[in-house]
């Protein structure tokens, strides 16, 4: 009975956020999309949780404790976070339209802290999967253990071995 509540009351705040409910399919594809093509991981770690899997790469925060919503992830992937080493994620964010913060390229030349270029620009439907896939399984769920680990991957695997049982 409890499921089937937090499966309703999870419905309905996605409804009231205009979205329709999580697919299966489709977080998988954002968790692909995480790992792979947008390489999120090297800055915010597998779990989300800021442990990230390249020394070589800025410190990203920890998503397990973000309080964006599923449109500020939206944003904040599409169009990065100003002065700061966030990149922005769709090819034209800067391109002069205004859409990002209403600034163009020559107004990030203002910033100190300079954004980098994205390992590869992604889709709008593919930026939104990827925060459907964070809303899922990374933000809110607060520090990472066994039980999590295990869920977050659907089985048991070696990354989970470092969490307790």
């Amino acid at each position: 009975m409890a499921a089937i509540l937090v499966v309703a009351v999870g419905a309905l705040a996605q409804e009231k956020e205009g979205q329709k409910p999580l697919d299966a399919a489709d977080i998988a594809d954002g968790m692909r999309l995480y790992q792979q093509k947008g390489n999120c991981q090297t800055c915010h770690g597998w779990a989300g949780d800021g442990r990230k899997t390249d020394s070589q790469m800025p410190d990203g925060p920890n998503l397990r404790e973000t309080k964006l919503n599923r449109a500020g992830l939206v944003l904040t992937i599409k169009c990065g976070r100003l002065n700061s080493q966030m990149p922005a994620f769709d090819k034209y964010a800067y391109s002069g339209d205004g859409r990002c913060y209403g600034k163009s390229q020559a107004d990030l030349k203002l910033y100190k802290t300079r954004m980098p270029d994205p390992p590869a620009t992604l889709q709008q439907r593919e930026i939104e999967l990827i925060a459907d896939f964070m809303i899922a399984k990374i933000v809110g769920k607060g520090p990472m253990n066994h039980a999590k680990c295990v869920e977050f991957w659907g089985s048991e695997t070696d990354v989970c071995k470092e969490f307790p049982k």
